[in-house]
């Protein structure tokens, strides 16, 4: 990258994320990560190293604009924020970091100090007790940028698929009607808009899935097809924009159908996220887009119960910190 280094937001101090972002640095020229900048915990990240057994030299800094110069010889870390690294053990204190963390972090990569950012694994229960009062940080984000909580979308990404979540956390029982021609239209626009800009994809295919078995079978089964998903992609495809559907669930992840998407638009949250997780649960990103600024996150949680264990796989950690830069240099006006 030729701008200003990512910003990485620790998470729950207590969760494997400051362990994992320890051990992406030690993998940086074996994975060709671009420079990037923790905010707060240098004490924290220290300990984590160390029960890690990773050798991992901190250097605390005082101006975004050295992380550059620093990140080849050791990790750099923003702010004199800090908390007692207690892995597997979330408390208030851990959470005020954590939050102290993504804010400013957000903050940076706003105004330009940052080239975008990578948000670790937050646990939401702790964080409300600290004034958190977002369903996560994709809507927290999208709020710090005047972007409306719609406009957002979620999008997981694999080395082996792509899917994006039109409801995202609510019952099931809620989906249909949460459902809407608008909606599918919109956040199908923006995610055609997002693969461009920031994966690169020239003429991004848009499978949309069915919300109901076999696509409602002719209304047998349910009728959103017809009266919903239909017409939102006859819509879509007027616009210019390659949508097909709508496409049974249960048939569109297999091998040879994933060939003919670059991304399933899916009705509800698990039928985006089982078939990313069992494909590629170990590298899995997700990327907010529709956003000015660049925002990707592992596709796992805290995983509090083998935090410090040296159990926790970096993959996916390390896909959100590459797919980050790679976003952001597209940003800057290059391509592959």
């Amino acid at each position: 990258m030729n701008g200003p280094a990512l910003a990485v937001s620790l998470g729950d101090p207590a969760g494997v994320g400051p362990e994992l972002v320890c051990e992406a640095w030690v993998r940086r020229d074996k994975e060709a990560l671009p420079g990037y900048f923790a905010v707060g915990g240098a004490g924290l990240l220290a300990a984590a190293a160390k029960t890690r057994g990773l050798a991992v030299p901190i250097q605390q800094i005082t101006d975004p604009a050295e992380a550059i110069a620093v990140f080849p010889h050791a990790l750099p870390v923003l702010g004199e924020e800090d908390t007692e690294y207690r892995p597997g053990q979330p408390s208030t204190d851990g959470a005020r970091l954590a939050l102290f963390s993504l804010t400013r972090a957000t903050e940076l990569a706003i105004n330009g100090f940052a080239s975008g950012i990578m948000t670790g694994p937050i646990a939401k229960a702790r964080l409300a007790e600290v004034g958190f009062h977002y369903p996560g940080q994709t809507e927290f984000v999208a709020a710090a940028c005047n972007i409306a909580a719609q406009d957002a979308v979620m999008l997981l990404a694999g080395p082996r698929l792509r899917t994006v979540p039109l409801t995202v956390h609510c019952a099931l029982a809620d989906v249909p009607g949460l459902l809407s021609v608008d909606l599918i239209r919109n956040r199908a626009r923006i995610t055609a808009e997002g693969l461009r800009r920031d994966l690169g994809i020239a003429q991004p295919r848009l499978a949309i899935c069915a919300l109901n078995p076999h696509a409602g079978e002719e209304g047998r089964f349910g009728d959103e097809e017809g009266l919903i998903v239909a017409p939102a992609i006859a819509a879509l495809r007027d616009e210019g924009i390659d949508a097909t559907g709508p496409h049974p669930a249960d048939s569109l992840f297999a091998p040879h159908a994933r060939e003919t998407f670059d991304v399933a638009i899916c009705m509800y949250h698990d039928q985006a996220l089982i078939p990313l997780k069992a494909l590629d649960f170990d590298n899995g990103v997700n990327m907010t887009l529709g956003l000015p600024i660049v925002r990707t996150s592992p596709d796992h949680g805290t995983a509090f119960a083998i935090a410090g264990r040296k159990q926790a796989d970096p993959g996916a950690l390390i896909a959100a910190i590459r797919l980050a830069g790679e976003a952001a240099f597209r940003r800057q006006g290059h391509s592959e």
